[in-house]
């Protein structure tokens, strides 16, 4: 009988590409209010399987002596979303994750907690200067003033971590940066300049010279698998991503251009309001507990990107 792993908030971007690995081995619970993931046809795809709709009822009755593993990918992401709902993000990505823990302790049972932070985490640091590259993950946590909307996003994960350090239960937390790929939400930079390119005559570029690098999302879900099952390595924070091919936003754009064969002009705009000017992880502490190196190039991966939303997104 194959093991259960339960993912809370697994319709989104990463949830549906990490249910679609460890279904090969696990059967996977997946709960989610759908307020941003999807219960489309890619998911439901997926076998070994089961997708519900999450509600504080369903959220009490969670049997957790059944699960090996539970991730916590919950989460109300994309900074429009953030500026447009920051109660709702503090509260959607804080409480529900207060419950899970609590069902854990209540269980008696030695299951992993895998929660999912951010590298908004590191950008009051980077803000103020008091950070070096690339970002490690034993680096001094910063607050802003805390003045804006935004905030509310990068504030929910420091506490979410803290939460996490203070359980007493065996978890993990993991960071990811700039993850791109297949089914991904148009509020994030990589599918929506494919958009940009699909439907505008003008491709307009904010914060065109901030650098990021990007890592592909098999990369990414190879990181996740390897460091989430692994023994001995629990109440440690890890970085998933990539720390080289960094590039600017606006180099991104080009590389883009190129691939679609377009001959639409690009304009550089404003940098929007609080995004970091670089953001580049150390891998060194993944890279040595997982012995994984990276299989995708930004070129390449930017290649199946398109591929796929040329061929399934419609938007």
């Amino acid at each position: 009988m194959k093991k259960k792993i339960l993912l809370f908030g697994g319709a989104g971007f990463i949830g549906f590409h990490l249910a679609s690995k460890l279904s090969k081995n696990f059967k996977v619970d997946i709960l989610d209010n759908f307020s941003r993931g999807k219960n489309d046809k890619y998911l439901k795809e997926i076998k070994n399987i089961s997708v519900k709709k999450t509600n504080n009822k369903l959220l009490e009755k969670i049997n957790m002596t059944q699960y090996s593993h539970v991730f916590y990918l919950a989460a109300i992401v994309g900074v429009q979303n953030v500026i447009q709902n920051p109660s709702k993000t503090l509260s959607n990505n804080i409480l529900p994750l207060l419950k899970i823990i609590d069902l854990i302790k209540k269980s008696k049972k030695k299951t992993r907690l895998v929660f999912f932070s951010t590298s908004e985490v590191y950008s009051p640091a980077i803000s103020k200067n008091k950070i070096k590259f690339p970002l490690r993950e034993d680096s001094e946590i910063f607050l802003n003033e805390i003045a804006t909307a935004r905030d509310s996003y990068y504030l929910s994960k420091i506490f979410g971590e803290q939460i996490c350090h203070i359980s007493n239960i065996d978890y993990i937390c993991l960071r990811p940066h700039n993850v791109y790929g297949p089914r991904m939400g148009y509020s994030h930079v990589v599918p929506e300049i494919i958009e940009k390119f699909k439907n505008r005559s003008l491709i307009d570029v904010f914060s065109p010279n901030h650098k990021r690098a990007f890592c592909y999302i098999d990369d990414a879900i190879n990181q996740i698998e390897r460091l989430s099952f692994k023994k001995n390595n629990k109440f440690t924070t890890y970085n998933i991503g990539n720390m080289s091919e960094e590039v600017s936003i606006i180099n991104l754009i080009q590389k883009l251009k190129k691939i679609l064969n377009s001959n639409k002009r690009i304009v550089k705009a404003k940098n929007t309001k609080g995004s970091p000017v670089r953001r580049v992880p150390s891998m060194n502490r993944t890279l040595k507990e997982t012995n994984y190196k990276n299989l995708f190039n930004l070129n390449d991966g930017l290649k199946k990107t398109i591929k796929w939303y040329l061929k399934n997104d419609k938007k």
